[in-house]
């Protein structure tokens, strides 16, 4: 029997929900075998496939399928996740330009949050760009912080302007 695409989404969020239960090779069995029953043609089989690999420590291979996932093609929310996740894998690689290039590019989404500019902060400082990382992560948080706004963005700012802002808090 075939599944429909909604009964393929439940049993991804089924696994995904008891994925910290499972060994490795549980978890991409299990995972291997949802992704040959995916009825859909674009990158959502390779995507969760690519996650788990992530998840299971096989940062390589999630890598491929991650490539995969958007040579397919896919949803919006699922490729600013796929930036996130893939983002993170470069940078377990050390691959750092390469997360740089991916995160700096991920698309917004409701999905994420400030997620992809967190992750572009870590990677940032694992390239050594410290002062970079630091104004990306202060910057990531702004929208959040109920006061002083302002400062922080110019505090931000000269992180990497080579000045020292004094803004009025």
């Amino acid at each position: 029997m075939t599944m429909t695409l909604d009964q393929w989404e439940d049993a991804v969020s089924e696994l995904w929900e008891r994925a910290d239960s499972l060994d490795r090779d549980e978890g991409i069995t299990a995972m291997r075998k949802l992704s040959r029953s995916c009825p859909g043609g674009d990158g959502r089989a390779a995507f969760e496939l690519a996650g788990m690999y992530d998840s299971m420590g096989f940062e390589a291979d999630a890598g491929r399928e991650y490539e995969r996932a958007l040579s397919l093609g896919l949803d919006d929310a699922r490729h600013a996740q796929l930036a996130v996740q893939y983002g993170s894998t470069l940078r377990n690689l050390g691959r750092f330009d390469e997360a740089i290039a991916v995160l700096e590019g991920a698309p917004m989404h409701e999905s994420t949050g400030s997620a992809p500019r967190v992750v572009l902060a870590l990677a940032l400082h694992s390239a050594g760009r410290v002062d970079e990382a630091l104004r990306v992560a202060l910057e990531a948080q702004i929208d959040a912080l109920p006061r002083y706004q302002r400062s922080m963005r110019a505090y931000a700012a000269a992180l990497t302007e080579g000045s020292r802002a004094d803004p009025s808090a």
